[in-house]
């Protein structure tokens, strides 16, 4: 017959082990309620911006020298001399956060990629943070003032010569997190004015949508 202590001390450690394993699972538990918890909770900060809609109002975009352009609805807008060229777009923040937007760079169309997203570092900064409520319309705005940097040849020929452009947006959350990179094109129309649609959306604090 087992000796009473030794069948004491198995049964110890069997409710042990049971107990253990409880914890283990009640604590993965924990772990995934906080992970879905948490995911909802940045779900409801998400900014997510597109071209505002042809009906949506004009957009006046001031800028630090006194310039002034209007923007209408779903469309861009330039202005360009010798001495500065000016960018902006109307837009429309689809997501349930604000868009709070942070930078942008410019290329030709033809020479973008629609599966290379940007290194940060290659992005303009925008003098001052442009918010855009969820469910509202707003805009981004650049400008290049400086005739000797490449970037301003860029753009002064690309209006000039009324020839498609790209502009990447770099834009979050109002905590500075969920960071996204849209892109955005812009085409020259007949009658002087330029044509805006998003073609691709990263996130740059997450993983990839696709």
């Amino acid at each position: 017959m087992a000796d009473l202590t030794t069948v004491a001390e198995l049964g110890t450690a069997a409710g042990t082990l049971v107990l253990a394993f409880a914890t283990f699972a009640a604590v993965r538990s924990g772990n995934r309620t906080a992970r879905i918890a948490e995911r909802t909770l940045l779900a409801q900060l998400r900014p997510l911006i597109v071209p505002a809609r042809r009906d949506d109002p004009p957009q006046k975009i001031g800028f630090a020298d006194e310039k002034w352009l209007v923007a209408p609805g779903g469309q861009g807008v330039v202005d360009a001399s010798d001495a500065a060229v000016y960018l902006g777009i109307s837009l429309r923040n689809v997501g349930s956060g604000i868009a709070v937007l942070h930078g942008w760079h410019l290329l030709p169309l033809r020479e973008r990629s629609d599966d290379a997203r940007l290194d940060l570092d290659e992005f303009r900064r925008l003098t001052r943070d442009i918010y855009i409520a969820p469910g509202d319309i707003g805009f981004w705005q650049g400008a290049l003032r400086d005739p000797a940097e490449p970037d301003f040849a860029t753009a002064r020929s690309l209006v000039d010569a009324h020839e498609p452009m790209t502009i990447d947006i770099l834009y979050g959350d109002q905590d500075g997190s969920q960071r996204m990179i849209s892109r955005f094109a812009m085409w020259p129309r007949d009658d002087g004015t330029w044509t805006t649609a998003v073609a691709r959306h990263w996130n740059v604090d997450g993983a990839d949508p696709r």
